[in-house]
């Protein structure tokens, strides 16, 4: 009997559930209006009521079963359970030198054929999707080192953008004029950009040093809307909304490249710099700079106490952050051949972030993972556009009940002392 009743309790809970889906799905779903000629038609697609009430009360039961499972697994032991067992074996596995060897040759074999297997469109939306992992590394440092959120990390990634764009733009003509390859000024671009945009974060963290939590949030992205703002309004300089056009991309010793060797040829540079990225940030894991950040994430006046200069912290936080989206700029700038101020609002800020979220806060292979499937899905899903923010919305608020920690979750250092008879 109280099944029953709780069965037919769960079962009004789905349908009441299912019509308020109903109503705030109506204008999206079964409201379409099209435009001809100037007037526009509003045709009801009835038939697709049934179908969102049906979907909504399956979705509201399951619902419900993976929030009583989810609230019933702390109480459960996980170790002995099978992805725990499978995943104890994978680690043991890949701890043995020969296979790790062996892994990382396929790996490199995999992306080294890629852009000769998938084609020049592909290759195109992979190198996106890499310079956003460039990208989601840098703030990986700030937030998920630091702890410090960051809301406004698109304005470094503009600065970068805007350093190659403004030296083709100025020094461009100077190039052409000497008959220099003006692909050159790509690699002058690129350690130049992450010198300015350092120079940028150290000026962002100057006012942000004393705040923390909300206040830092609300600084950074006012930070982030005044470099957009300036960049917009400064027409005479940067070309205003109308951005500045026609940006060389990467010389190589004076060969010319065909659009698809171009693509294949900044495919490769960038994996490099991912690389690169990747070393340094692990290797700031693993130093006395990387834990004396964790130490200011996990509690600031515990790490003052213990004599660690949280001025200095913040300031190498922001400008280690600051360089590598500086880069990610240059990158960007390189393949669109074009930048203007749209590409770098809020909501790129808010992508980069989210991908360090979902991926796994302070976790190199969880971040790497976030910013690759908020690239490349959108890409590969693009009949469901109109629908990204729905999914978006839905997946953080999935990985925020069921993985709180991230897809790949960082592993935490243990020092086990055993005494010893």
């Amino acid at each position: 009997m109280i099944r029953l009743n709780k069965l037919l309790k769960e079962l009004f809970e789905a349908l009441r559930v299912s019509l308020w889906f109903v109503l705030l799905l109506f204008p999206l779903v079964v409201m379409k209006v099209t435009v001809s000629s100037g007037r526009a038609s509003v045709e009801f697609r009835w038939s697709l009521v049934p179908v969102v009430f049906i979907g909504a009360v399956v979705f509201s039961w399951v619902w419900a079963r993976a929030l009583e499972w989810n609230e019933g697994r702390g109480s459960r032991d996980v170790t002995n359970g099978l992805l725990s067992r499978a995943g104890r074996k994978l680690t043991s596995a890949v701890s043995v030198q020969p296979v790790r060897i062996a892994l990382v040759a396929v790996a490199a074999l995999l992306v080294t054929a890629y852009p000769f297997v998938l084609g020049m469109y592909h290759t195109n939306i992979m190198i996106t999707a890499l310079i956003y992992v460039i990208l989601a590394l840098g703030l990986n440092i700030v937030v998920g080192l630091g702890g410090l959120l960051n809301l406004g990390y698109a304005a470094f990634f503009a600065v970068g953008a805007y350093t190659y764009g403004l030296l083709w733009k100025y020094v461009g003509p100077i190039f052409v004029e000497a008959g220099i390859s003006t692909g050159f000024l790509f690699w002058i671009s690129l350690p130049l950009a992450g010198v300015i945009a350092t120079f940028f974060g150290v000026l962002l963290s100057l006012p942000v040093l004393r705040l923390r939590g909300d206040y830092l949030a609300i600084i950074t992205l006012a930070f982030g809307e005044i470099v957009r703002m300036v960049l917009q309004n400064s027409g005479d300089l940067t070309g205003g909304a109308s951005g500045i056009p026609r940006i060389p991309q990467p010389w190589l010793f004076n060969i010319r490249l065909n659009p698809a060797q171009r693509a294949v040829y900044l495919y490769f540079i960038v994996v490099v710099i991912v690389l690169f990225t990747i070393m340094v940030v692990r290797r700031i894991e693993d130093s006395r700079v990387g834990r004396a950040l964790e130490a200011m994430r996990e509690d600031e006046i515990a790490c003052e106490a213990m004599g660690i200069d949280l001025l200095k912290n913040k300031l190498m936080t922001f400008a280690l952050g600051a360089f590598f989206a500086g880069i990610a700029g240059v990158l960007l700038a390189a393949q669109t051949t074009f930048i203007n101020p749209d590409s770098f609002t809020l909501w790129e800020s808010i992508m980069i972030l989210m991908a360090v979220v979902i991926g796994g806060t302070g976790s190199i292979p969880g971040t790497i993972v976030g910013a690759l499937l908020l690239k490349l899905l959108p890409e590969y899903f693009r009949a469901l556009s109109q629908y990204r923010m729905l999914i978006y919305g839905f997946a953080m608020l999935v990985i925020i009940i069921f993985k709180p920690n991230g897809l790949i979750p960082r592993i935490r250092k243990k020092h086990l002392f055993e005494e010893t008879v």
